[in-house]
């Protein structure tokens, strides 16, 4: 017997996300960006964030009931991003969310945000192994974690950034090189011509012998180092060579979150790596994960590019597992959490209980 269709809806910040899933299985998705609207600014701004997932939520929505062959009587159960991300934004998703929800009477899912992304995984490569490893590298969350089952049992931290993310580095350090926002896919593109060997840029937290930050990270001073060397480049009246800079920091970048997962796999003894999130498209974290996995014989996952930034399938996979669970869903009075820590997938503590054991 076919489970639930589960519709997930993700509104955290500038992408407006449905999809749909059941069993484990993806059968349609859209996205809506507002990031145009953001990229004169420099970043996003969480006033036009939200106006622009209001303007949107309905057509995504339907757009991805279209691509799945569906309606919206076929859907099941509703999952909805309740955390973290930008408040405003958050809340316009909630609000949809419940109002599908109620209408249909169907059951409602509070979903980590961070939670999804591991998650979007699984609908390219199947369940995830337990353990395995997730490396979560995003414009505002890098993070090393032990999985078990991604639904029912708690998510080990074992290191998270200490200042700016990885992706945040590169949006922050592509201004100050003049290339465009989002910074990820600016370096990415201007990294192609350029040596990745040509600035020694420093490699934040490889050579501790803290316990407690072996597997943390740090891009803060690797972003001041990579605005040192274009300004004395200015200061001296040289041009400044973008696409050696780029592929520089680039590869320290990578070098840094591929050495410290690979290190966490063989000291917990995980043989999967999973490596999630908008950084996870980055080229040369791709390519040196998966030269560094092979040589250490770790299994290597990562999302197709289309599931590695924000998108309602993430969302909508957790929401399935939630359901297949037995989970209890969460109550119509729901809230956002914009800070909400990574524990638990689901962010209400009822729709982590089995409904037998609530019984």
């Amino acid at each position: 017997m076919q489970g639930r269709v589960v519709l997930g809806i993700e509104s955290s910040c500038d992408e407006t996300g449905a999809g749909l899933v059941r069993d484990g299985k993806l059968l349609g998705h859209a996205v809506a960006s507002s990031m145009a609207e953001h990229a004169r600014y420099g970043g996003v701004v969480p006033e036009i964030a939200a106006r622009a997932h209001v303007h949107s939520f309905n057509p995504v929505v339907q757009q991805a009931l279209d691509r799945a062959g569906l309606t919206m009587s076929d859907i099941g159960a509703v999952a909805v991003t309740t955390g973290p991300g930008l408040s405003g934004a958050l809340q316009v998703g909630l609000a949809g969310a419940k109002g599908i929800a109620y209408a249909l009477d169907v059951p409602l899912y509070g979903v980590h945000h961070l939670a999804g992304h591991v998650a979007a995984d699984t609908l390219e490569h199947g369940p995830l192994p337990e353990p395995c490893m997730v490396l979560i590298v995003s414009g505002g969350h890098t993070s090393l974690l032990l999985v078990r089952d991604l639904v029912r049992d708690p998510i080990l931290h074992l290191g998270d950034t200490l200042d700016d993310a990885a992706g945040e580095c590169f949006d922050k350090v592509a201004r100050v090189f003049g290339l465009p926002y989002p910074g990820g896919p600016a370096i990415d593109r201007a990294a192609r011509d350029g040596n990745r060997k040509a600035v020694a840029f420093p490699r934040p937290l490889t050579g501790t012998r803290d316990e407690r930050h072996r597997f943390a990270f740090s891009f803060s001073g690797l972003k001041t180092a990579a605005a040192r060397w274009s300004e004395q480049h200015r200061a001296e009246g040289r041009d400044l060579p973008v696409a050696d800079g780029a592929a520089s920091l680039q590869e320290a970048v990578a070098d840094v979150l591929t050495r410290k997962a690979v290190d966490a796999c063989r000291e917990h003894d995980v043989s999967t790596l999973v490596v999630v999130g908008g950084v996870a498209a980055n080229s040369r974290v791709r390519e040196l994960a998966e030269q560094r996995c092979r040589s250490a014989g770790i299994t290597l996952r990562v999302p197709p590019l289309g599931l590695c930034t924000d998108n309602g399938a993430m969302i909508a996979a957790v929401g399935d597992l939630l359901v297949r669970s037995g989970a209890e869903p969460a109550p119509l009075d729901l809230s956002i959490d914009p800070s909400a820590p990574l524990t638990y997938a689901a962010l209400t503590p009822a729709a982590r209980t089995p409904a037998s054991a609530a019984a």
